[in-house]
Order: C-alpha cells, then sequence, then structure tokens
C-alpha cells in the first residue's frame, strides 16, 4: 500500500526541484516529503537522503496516478520539453485529481497571459487553464527569468571578449533560482492560498544587458562589452555554437522579449513571499566566476 506524503516534489532531480527539497526538510524537519522522478539511478541518491522516491514519467498516466495516491501537496515543476509539456502537465493533473491530491502549486511564467514572449507562455498558460477547469485547490507560480540563466552566458562571452544577445535596453528583473524555489516552499508550507491564486515572482533589482555586461567586465577585470543582434542572428549564433535549434530559438525569442519588457518588473511579491530581499544578480554572477 502507497504511505501517504504530506509534500510530493515532481522533478526532483533537477536544480529547482533539489532546492525546494532541501528547503522543504529545512522548514518542516518532522514532513513527510516525496520526490518524484522519472529515472531509478537519480531515486537512488535521493532515497540515500531520505525522501520517499516515487517513479513516474510525465508520459505515463497509469505511473503518475499511482505515485500521486496519498499526497497532501504536490509542486508540479514544469517540464523541460518545450512543445510537449501541455499535454505532459495535463497527465499529472488528471492523475492528481484521479488521486484526490489536496493542492497544486504551478512553476508557470512571469505574466504568462500578456507576455510578448511566444515560445514559453502558451503551453505554461494551457496549463493554467487546466487547472483551473479540474477543480483541484491550486496557486500558479509565475516565475521570472532565472539570473543563472544569464550567467551561464559569462564564460563564453569572457572567451570571446563580448557578450551576445538580442534584448536591446529591454531590463530585465531576474532572481536566483533559489528565490524561486524558497517560493515555492513558502506557498506549500504556509497557509494554503485561495484557489487559483496567482503569484507573479521577480527581481527586487532589474538591469540591462549592457548592465549584465559592465558587471562582468568589472569582475573579470577586462572590457567585455554587450553586442545586441537582431533575433534571428542571435538564433544563428548560438546555433553556430553548438546549441539545438529549438533551444537557440527559445532563448533569442526570450531575449526579443525582454527588449519589449517580457522580463521586467517592479512588482516585490517574490521578496514579500520569502520574507527577505531577493538575491541581487551581481552576487550570483560574481559567485559564478
Amino acid at each position: 500500500m502507497t504511505s501517504s506524503l504530506d509534500y510530493l516534489v515532481t522533478g526532483a532531480s533537477g536544480q529547482l526541484g533539489a532546492l525546494v527539497l532541501a528547503g522543504l526538510r529545512a522548514a518542516e524537519p518532522g514532513a513527510r516529503i516525496g520526490a518524484l522522478v522519472r529515472r531509478p539511478e537519480t531515486a537512488e541518491a535521493l532515497a540515500a537522503q531520505g525522501f520517499e522516491v516515487r517513479l513516474a514519467s510525465y508520459d505515463d498516466s497509469a505511473a503518475l496516478e499511482a505515485a500521486l495516491q496519498g499526497v497532501g501537496k504536490l509542486l508540479l515543476v514544469s517540464s523541460s520539453e518545450v512543445g510537449k509539456r501541455a499535454a505532459q502537465h495535463a497527465r499529472v493533473i488528471e492523475a492528481a485529481k484521479a488521486a484526490g491530491v489536496g493542492f497544486v502549486a504551478y512553476t508557470s511564467i512571469l505574466r504568462a497571459d500578456s507576455s510578448p514572449l511566444t515560445v514559453l507562455p502558451p503551453e505554461h498558460l494551457e496549463t493554467e487553464r487546466a487547472l483551473a477547469a479540474s477543480g483541484l485547490d491550486h496557486a500558479v507560480l509565475r516565475n521570472g527569468w532565472y539570473t543563472e540563466n544569464y550567467v551561464m552566458s559569462a564564460a563564453p562571452a569572457l572567451a570571446h571578449d563580448a557578450l551576445i544577445g538580442a534584448a536591446g535596453e529591454g531590463r530585465i528583473s531576474s532572481a536566483a533560482r533559489a528565490d524561486y524555489a524558497a517560493a515555492a516552499v513558502a506557498v506549500l508550507t504556509g497557509p494554503q492560498p485561495a484557489s487559483g491564486t496567482v503569484y507573479e515572482l521577480a527581481g527586487d533589482d532589474s538591469y540591462t544587458l549592457s548592465d549584465f555586461a559592465a558587471a562582468l567586465s568589472d569582475l573579470a577585470g577586462k572590457p567585455v562589452p554587450y553586442v545586441n543582434m537582431t533575433q534571428a542572428a542571435y538564433a544563428a549564433a548560438l546555433t553556430g555554437a553548438g546549441l539545438p535549434a529549438p533551444l537557440a530559438e527559445m532563448l533569442a525569442d526570450s531575449d526579443a522579449g525582454a527588449a519589449q519588457g517580457g522580463l521586467y518588473s517592479d512588482d516585490h511579491t517574490l521578496s514579500r513571499l520569502i520574507g527577505r530581499p531577493t538575491t541581487p544578480w551581481r552576487d550570483t554572477l560574481r559567485a559564478a566566476l
């Protein structure tokens, strides 16, 4: 018989999921915390850390329904498979309803219903609508950009003496991945919000990619200018550097959306929710270097 769990985190072997698991354990040491993964080899490491591991992929409805039995609160971390996500998330939601899960929090994207980005938001919005239609008690965590997404560009920028992008002078209100994980923990462990509550989550401070390049230059001790490109040219440059075409196109679309304000927010819901300022983007960059 499947044991009951206070919390279950999907995508638990990913970077966000791992941070949420650690945060849940710190917030509620006595809670029964589960980790949903799709590969047995990752299950072993999580089980060794004391988490109850359940195996299921987002593509297997029967396995999902079995894995979600006895779950009080579920964090549905969005799938990494862009283009397949809406259907995958729908399976999780259907399984959660069939299993009688008490509450679902879902990691969406900043202003999913009005974002100028074109690649990422539609599947998130479709998932939000599926949650609303399911009748499950739920909340939506509309995560803004992770600072780490741009920090990954630091090494190639230093190697090629330029930071490239297509964000123009658009401002980016990113936060560290750990900040978004802390928000998920706060929503899961705090008083349950009214069903359908949407949290627009973003960093306290914003920057342009020119600002980011200037900070990188200061930290590296050499000039690293920001070179703005068209969306198509940036996608081509990323593909030329070895990124798969769908990923390159998604990143270029996100930059183009940032140029239109799609990654900016002056809403401080994230810092209010986690009870502290969000991690300064320069600190995340400094730590990475």
